[in-house]
């Protein structure tokens, strides 16, 4: 029997299904490249590329996010995930930036992958909420990332 609940339920969203065909499209780019090194600065172009394409409060946050994390933690490489600037750690995403526009949310993301060592506890964050980068978060975004590759 079916609830009003489950009968709403209609799968992933538009804006979902458009990211997994980015992902899709970007793990294909990846492989075609051939060396390291054209892979790095491809990469990087990528990413630049895709901040360039965002509106203003998201572009500007994710400049300043993007600058924070390469400055901050040379280790972590930047790639396109889903569609976003991401950073990653020999291959694997350590954390990303998700603008509000992409997925109609009142708000940017910062966010973090289970490869990032935030751990505290029991419960600790993996993802915070950007409506503007100040100096005072660019410190704390520092903070985190240095943590995060520790």
């Amino acid at each position: 029997m079916r609830t009003d609940e489950s009968a709403k339920h209609e799968g992933f969203t538009a804006e979902e299904r458009a990211a997994m065909k980015e992902h899709a499209q970007e793990q294909k780019t990846a492989r075609r490249r051939s060396s390291r090194a054209d892979k790095a600065a491809e990469a990087q172009r990528d990413v630049l590329a895709k901040i360039a394409e965002m509106q203003d409060s998201d572009r500007i946050m994710a400049e300043r996010v993007h600058a924070v994390i390469t400055e901050g933690a040379p280790v972590l490489a930047p790639k396109l995930w889903y569609g976003m600037p991401a950073y990653a750690l020999d291959g694997k995403v350590v954390c990303f930036f998700q603008s509000a526009e992409k997925f109609k949310a009142r708000y940017a993301t910062l966010g973090f992958s289970d490869q990032a060592k935030l751990d505290e506890g029991t419960m600790w964050a993996a993802g915070f909420a950007l409506t503007e980068v100040t100096a005072e978060v660019e410190a704390r975004i520092a903070a985190l990332v240095k943590q995060a590759v520790s």
